[in-house]
């Protein structure tokens, strides 16, 4: 350090400027060297370049403390970042899992689902069959009845014609003789 002041003192001597003898005191570039060397001596007599060391040092020493909890700072963040990380990770997996659960369960619903239907599409088959059965049976005896009441009013028509008085009270006996023989 006194070094450098010594090079830059000299290097700064306004002394080839002046004209005249250079080590005189009406020389004001001589003086003011003079007061500039002075004022670097007292400076280094008070220690001033120490005390500047010493408190260079000391926000150094700041510096490198800040640096170091900076640092400390950076890995608890990243040891919180690979947590959350691994959190999310774990997360996403379960949520992944969930999402085959659903869609297996759904699949499993639909299916259910689907035989239900069969089911009740099966049982509404079977109720319309019966109905249409139940529907044909009452057709056919509507038809049948229907039939039977033609056949008797042809049958009442063809023996009304063909019949005589004679002939009716002697089927009225036969009928009567038959029920006779028939009940007792």
């Amino acid at each position: 350090m006194r070094r450098l002041t010594l090079i830059l003192a000299v290097a700064a001597s306004p002394a080839a400027a002046a004209t005249g003898p250079f080590v005189s005191l009406s020389n004001t570039d001589f003086v003011v060297l003079l007061a500039f060397l002075l004022f670097v001596g007292f400076l280094v007599y008070m220690k001033v370049p120490g005390m500047i060391g010493g408190l260079l040092d000391k926000r150094a020493d700041a510096i490198t403390a800040e640096l170091n909890e900076a640092k400390a700072l950076r890995e608890e963040a990243q040891t919180l970042l690979a947590s959350y990380e691994r959190k999310h990770r774990e997360v996403q997996e379960h949520s992944e899992r969930i999402i085959v659960a659903a869609h297996e369960e759904a699949k499993l619903a639909a299916e259910q689902a689907k035989k239900d239907l069969e089911a009740t599409v099966a049982r509404r088959l079977a109720s319309a069959g019966d109905q249409i059965a139940s529907a044909q049976a009452k057709v056919v005896k509507e038809v049948r009845d229907e039939a039977v009441q033609v056949a008797i009013a042809a049958a009442r028509d063809v023996i009304a014609k063909q019949m005589t008085a004679a002939s009716g009270n002697a089927l009225i006996d036969d009928a009567i003789s038959t029920v006779e023989a028939k009940l007792h």
